[in-house]
């Protein structure tokens, strides 16, 4: 059975390794599409989980180099103590403050490692890969103002987005969220402005869903959001993934909108880890078969 005989290919002294930190992070699904991708490409490289508590991101970060991993991803609650962490921020990691990913730089004699944020850019790789849209041009509100949030408003501003909406509960949140889509950034709080809430959601070629609400049982469409408020020919994404669709896709794809869940992003944010790691393009086929297989079993 060569399909077993692969999966119990036993790491040797030369071996790679790379891995995420967080907490939690036994249920990421991070392993999953990076030792699928490993494999894809016929390297020996490893990925595994490293449960690090918060206050430790920065002794995480710098056991990279003690132990010399070949990359971290970060997830919360360490992605700004990364950032502090690292020798040189990319731009938009400098922007955000915050990095998904640690890689090394060996572009001088002295090596260092680079603290990038690959959200942003897997979301539009999601949108243009996955879905064929592109926002240049286009009316967008996003919902929420946290990391994911922060990453995917800079992204559409840089993509030419003709204006961003950014709804959220703390007016001073959404304002700071808001100016990374440059002129392109429109600050709504939702909590005490639910009008401005309904307007923007009407006047939007694309919706994104960036909270958490939807992930459990029973939870409503963020802020009160109606389906009849979207525009024809609208686009909804949401950014949660399991479960693959939340109450907020369903009934916007019951109104005739088109919609994605967050999958997409994880996946294409992850190949731009694999490809900052290793210089070699993503497996993504690979990585989305491997990602399906695993929430299929888990939700059985």
């Amino acid at each position: 059975m060569p399909g077993r005989r692969a999966l119990l290919r036993v790491p040797t002294g030369a071996t790679r390794v790379a891995g995420v930190i967080g907490d939690p992070v036994g249920h990421s699904l991070s392993p999953v599409l990076h030792n699928a991708a490993f494999a894809a490409l016929g390297i020996d490289w490893v990925y595994v989980a490293f449960p690090v508590s918060a206050g430790h991101g920065a002794a995480a970060v710098d056991a990279m180099r003690t132990l010399d991993l070949a990359g971290l991803s970060v997830t919360m609650p360490h992605k700004a103590a990364a950032a502090g962490a690292v020798d040189r921020l990319a731009p938009v990691a400098a922007r955000l403050g915050v990095v998904n990913t640690v890689s090394w730089s060996r572009a001088t004699a002295d090596s260092h490692l680079v603290g990038e944020s690959t959200d942003g850019d897997g979301f539009l790789d999601s949108l243009a890969g996955d879905d064929g849209f592109d926002p240049a041009g286009r009316r967008c509100t996003v919902l929420g103002t946290g990391g994911a949030a922060r990453a995917v408003t800079l992204a559409l501003g840089e993509a030419g987005a003709e204006a961003v909406t950014v709804v959220g509960r703390r007016a001073e949140a959404v304002a700071e969220c808001a100016a990374l889509a440059g002129t392109a950034g429109h600050p709504a709080a939702a909590g005490t402005d639910p009008v401005t809430l309904r307007e923007a959601v009407a006047a939007s070629d694309l919706l994104v869903n960036a909270t958490p609400v939807g992930m459990r049982a029973g939870d409503p469409v963020p802020f009160g959001i109606e389906a009849d408020w979207l525009k024809r020919g609208a686009f909804v994404a949401d950014l949660i993934y399991a479960p693959a669709t939340t109450r907020l896709l369903a009934e916007a794809r019951s109104a005739g909108a088109s919609v994605r869940n967050g999958l997409g992003m994880l996946i294409h944010q992850a190949g731009r880890q694999v490809e900052l790691w290793t210089g070699r393009p993503a497996p993504l086929e690979a990585m989305s078969a491997a990602a399906v297989s695993a929430l299929t079993r888990g939700s059985r």
